[in-house]
């Protein structure tokens, strides 16, 4: 079944279909953390319900009136729209709203054809028709998405940001454009603007996060973006050496991709690993704290069960055919993702933030296939970003073409 590029989105649990990879360039929107099961020893992972995020309608007519003439087209389907951004040299970004997930970012080459950077794949229904199958559950998974989580110093506001808002779109088609978005908290004292920007080489994802409580504002959290490789037995960070990593498990995410057989040389921590996941999966990023006290419970089996295993990088050619989730603290600002078997290269750039995550699926997958990505992150883990009363903070993310 082909699938629109704007499909209906969906908060349903997940059929039992077979998720299919397609080109990032047709997905639908999607907030949903999916749990795979595999046939590997018959292991079967929970599958969780999920809630519904209400989500306000969006008027896409008058988005269409308000920004027009800055190289932006919206189309809407139900109560969410796709924006596509695209330049006059050819270099095109798709994003989803309200969810702000960005599912294909194609980079102009220096050939003059263009090249899809960004991994996304799609679980569909068995349902012909391709509207209901949407309704019967689709999950998207990949891309560029946020996974944070903010709590303020008196703990008194807990806060995911799931829900943005269209406030700017500045540019123009010739040089660059960006779009700016928007999400507060209930209380409106916490306010983050997610703005992309596209220019002819480089796209940028950056967050400004401002707090005008009068205690201080704790964010935890990464920027995910899943680049797509033909597979990590052929693909190499370059410039890592002597870079100070922690290991540990991977982040969670409504749309992260984790193959269902990683880490299963340790069969106990997996388990845990996926029954935390399945607790965590109504909300992206690292999911509420004092939810309840199956929450804090996941919260701190998972805090005790992780294998941290700090170490130095020593290769500065760095294999990514193993698996690996590992947290660097102090890596350079900028290193390359080269990939030998589509002989294409992305340069990853980090402001602002201290850490970089990297997770590698292994190159026991098929080439070309679901899995053949390396998921990169510009975080606050280990050690969350701090913002201050009244102040504000800036971080960011560049996924930078070399090949123009």
């Amino acid at each position: 079944m082909a699938f629109s590029p704007f499909l209906l989105p969906n908060f349903s649990p997940l059929s039992t279909a077979s998720p299919k990879h397609i080109d990032s360039s047709s997905l639908p929107s999607f907030s949903f953390l999916q749990l795979y099961k595999t046939n590997s020893n018959k292991r079967e992972f929970p599958v969780p319900k999920v809630a519904s995020i209400p989500y306000q309608p969006i008027n896409v007519d008058y988005l269409e009136e308000e920004f027009s003439g800055h190289g932006v087209i919206f189309k809407g389907i139900g109560d969410s729209c796709v924006a596509k951004m695209e330049l006059e040299n050819g270099s095109k970004a798709i994003m989803m709203l309200p969810s702000g997930l960005i599912t294909s970012y194609k980079a102009s080459m220096w050939h003059g054809g263009t090249v899809e950077l960004l991994q996304a794949s799609v679980s569909e229904s068995e349902e012909q028709n391709e509207y209901a199958a949407a309704a019967a559950g689709v999950a998207i998974q990949g891309g560029v998405s946020l996974a944070f989580d903010c709590v303020s110093e008196d703990e008194q506001v807990s806060w995911s940001p799931t829900n943005w808002a269209l406030h700017d779109i500045r540019g123009n088609p010739q040089q660059e454009i960006q779009v700016q978005l928007i999400s507060t908290d209930s209380e409106d004292k916490f306010e983050i603007k997610y703005i992309i920007t596209l220019k002819e080489d480089v796209l940028v994802s950056e967050l400004v996060v401002s707090n005008s409580k009068s205690s201080s504002l704790q964010l935890t959290g990464s920027i995910l973006s899943h680049l797509t490789v033909s597979s990590p037995d052929a693909t190499y960070a370059v410039g890592l050496e002597r870079s100070d990593f922690f290991s540990r498990l991977p982040i969670l995410s409504s749309f992260g991709i984790i193959p269902p057989d990683f880490g299963l040389k340790n069969e106990s921590q997996i388990s845990k690993l996926w029954q935390q996941m399945a607790q965590k999966a109504f909300m992206p990023g690292w999911g509420p704290k004092s939810q309840n006290d199956d929450g804090n419970e996941a919260d701190r089996n998972q805090r005790e069960n992780e294998e941290e295993m700090e170490g130095e990088e020593d290769d500065n050619y760095k294999h990514l055919r193993d698996q690996m989730s590992r947290i660097y603290t102090s890596a350079p600002t900028d290193f390359t993702i080269i990939d030998r078997g589509r002989r294409n290269s992305v340069i990853v750039g980090r402001d602002g933030f201290d850490e970089l995550y990297m997770f590698s699926p292994g190159s026991s997958h098929e080439d070309y296939g679901k899995y053949s990505y390396i998921c990169v992150g510009q975080s606050a883990v280990l050690k969350p970003v701090i913002v201050g009363p009244n102040e504000s903070w800036r971080g960011g993310q560049r996924l930078y073409n070399p090949n123009l």
